[in-house]
């Protein structure tokens, strides 16, 4: 399959933006990048950090629940062979305030693009970013699991998405992979995540109060996240389930742990621990990517260790910016 032109939904998101940055640097395709918010200072965007902005990239500024009209006439324009989707709202304690919101992007808003795109002959392929909260707390997973057990509305709202998706492709054969990644981290990352915050609150000498630490996550880095979305263009079937995961489960503790241990700072003197109560969080999320790997020839190339050091180096590259940004989510309608 030739593939000239991509569309990417969500494309000044952390993820989407190093997708981007990937895609331009591993291929000649032209890039059409969509996302509601304009684009960052550089410092949050891998495809403008200490770079000139590629001649195959341009950039529109469209939000998916407000502009679905204007998106589908850019498709019409564009023809792209390919859409991959990384717009969602993405924030889990926060969708149980507005879950309306979370369902509107996740849902709604996937249902009013693939719609128009079901009815297009210039897509080849459609690629929706998933989650693995849409199977809920699991240990122990096979690769074929097929049930949904979401426990936030996040979750929730991602699996309802996924499910239409999915009924386009038995119904119709609409040309859609999910992708289902592992916690995905890096430099250029929001700094209200938990790996970012935690080495700015370091460096400013600030205690971390630890929300859950006993929970577990599996970290993935966020370029070899974005070289396996490549793989899924270039060797991915429709209607298939693609798993990406990087190395062992964590805890959030631990990994708070190792980082106050590669920062020269004492974890016991620096963070305090916490529990809430009022929200049940799911334990551990675990995938399989064994037939992922297979299939597409796909290994994670950065450990746990390197990609914390990377982060660790971007935020001290750029403190000056650093240091003035919120480390508190703040959501937008």
């Amino acid at each position: 399959m030739k593939i000239t032109k991509i569309v990417v939904i969500g494309s000044n998101s952390f993820f989407g933006s190093h997708f981007v940055d990937q895609a331009l640097t591993n291929t000649d395709w032209k890039v059409v990048g969509i996302s509601r918010s304009p684009e960052y200072k550089n410092i949050f965007l891998p495809y403008l950090y200490k770079k000139k902005r590629s001649k195959n990239f341009k950039f529109l500024q469209l939000d998916v629940n407000n502009d679905h009209k204007k998106i589908n006439s850019l498709f019409d324009k564009e023809k792209p062979d390919v859409v991959v989707n990384f717009a969602a709202q993405g924030y889990v304690p926060a969708s149980w305030e507005s879950p309306e919101d979370w369902f509107k992007t996740n849902c709604l808003g996937i249902v009013k693009l693939a719609d128009h795109l079901r009815r297009q002959d210039y897509l080849k392929k459609y690629i929706q970013i998933s989650t693995p909260e849409v199977y809920g707390s699991i240990a122990k997973m096979k690769e074929d699991l097929n049930y949904f057990n979401p426990t936030t509305p996040y979750a929730a709202s991602k699996a309802a998405g996924d499910l239409f998706l999915s009924a386009l492709f038995q119904g119709i054969n609409f040309p859609v992979s999910f992708v289902r990644v592992a916690n995905v981290y890096g430099p250029h990352q929001q700094p209200y995540r938990i790996i970012p915050s935690s080495v700015i609150l370091l460096k400013k000498k600030k205690k971390i109060v630890l929300w859950a630490g006993g929970i577990k996550r599996n970290f993935l880095y966020v370029t070899d996240a974005s070289n396996g979305i490549l793989k899924v263009i270039m060797k991915g079937k429709p209607g298939q389930v693609y798993h990406f995961t990087g190395g062992k489960n964590i805890s959030i503790k631990d990994l708070v742990k190792t980082i106050c241990g590669k920062m020269g700072v004492p974890y016991g003197k620096m963070v305090k621990d916490a529990s809430d109560s009022r929200i049940k969080r799911d334990q551990i999320y675990h995938l399989n990517g064994t037939r992922t790997e297979k299939n597409l020839d796909w290994r994670p190339e950065i450990s746990l260790s390197q990609g914390l050091d990377r982060v660790i180096g971007w935020v001290h590259e750029c403190w000056d910016e650093l240091k003035k940004s919120s480390l508190t989510y703040i959501h937008k309608k």
